[in-house]
């Protein structure tokens, strides 16, 4: 049973890697906003940050998490979790997003 929530959250992760930041161009795993996915047979909680509180897009990227999630076989609701602790900052990002906006090396890390 745990293997197969470990396959779910891997799959939800994997579709949560195609939803991109409009703002920024790089999708909300590299850039670190994704906390945790928990599953729980056919419903899934997404915990996440956004890059600032006033996120102007927040609606739309929800629309957008919820997609990918329920895109997922078995998965039939997504359910996020909007958190602001820990804050999010560049030390988040992977180093794919980084080189990809030009962050040099080091950079707040």
């Amino acid at each position: 049973m745990e293997e197969n929530k470990k396959m779910k959250k891997d799959q939800i992760m994997d579709a949560l890697g195609k939803v991109i930041d409009p703002e920024l161009g790089i999708d909300i795993v590299n850039l670190g906003l994704i906390y945790e996915v928990e599953v729980d047979k056919n419903h899934c909680i997404v915990t996440m940050t956004l890059t600032t509180m006033g996120c102007p897009l927040s609606d739309m990227l929800h629309d957008s998490i919820e997609q990918a999630a329920v895109s997922v076989e078995g998965i039939k609701d997504c359910e996020i979790q909007l958190v602001w602790y820990p804050m999010w900052d560049i030390s988040k990002m992977s180093r794919y997003a980084r080189v990809s906006l030009g962050i040099p090396e080091g950079f707040g890390v």
